[in-house]
């Protein structure tokens, strides 16, 4: 058996938790923590021994997510809004999208975009169109 081999046999009890698909949410739980932990030491080098494990790691908990927490969708009055609140912007700071009623009446539920106003958010928000299309 060769040396690598050998040092893998030896050590596979360690390191095979890390690198077994979860089965439960308790399993995904660990896996973050360890994949946190793992960050932690390696920071932004790249070239860090352990980046291998990281991406590994990453994969393993990135396939969970998808398979069980799949993002919520949501809908383009929400993420207007959340923009908006996050760039600390009221409903008349958008005049290239609409005028302040209109911006009102979208974000009640009143009014849906229209292509000319997702065009304008998608540029100034650098968002895709996607974004506000339900």
């Amino acid at each position: 058996m060769n040396a690598m081999i050998k040092q893998a046999v030896d050590h596979w009890h360690y390191i095979a938790p890390l690198l077994t698909k979860p089965e439960n949410e308790d399993d995904f739980n660990a896996l973050v923590e360890a994949l946190d932990e793992l960050l932690d030491i390696v920071g932004d080098d790249e070239t860090h021994p352990l980046m291998g494990l990281v991406h590994q790691l990453g994969d393993i908990v990135s396939d969970y997510e998808n398979e069980h927490l799949p993002m919520p969708k949501g809908d383009g009055r929400t993420a207007l809004a959340f923009l908006m609140q996050q760039h600390g912007l009221g409903q008349s700071d958008l005049p290239e999208v609409a005028t302040q009623s209109v911006i009102s009446e979208i974000l009640n539920g009143k009014r849906q975009f229209n292509l000319r106003q997702i065009k304008a958010l998608c540029e100034r928000f650098n968002v895709s169109a996607e974004t506000f299309l339900e």
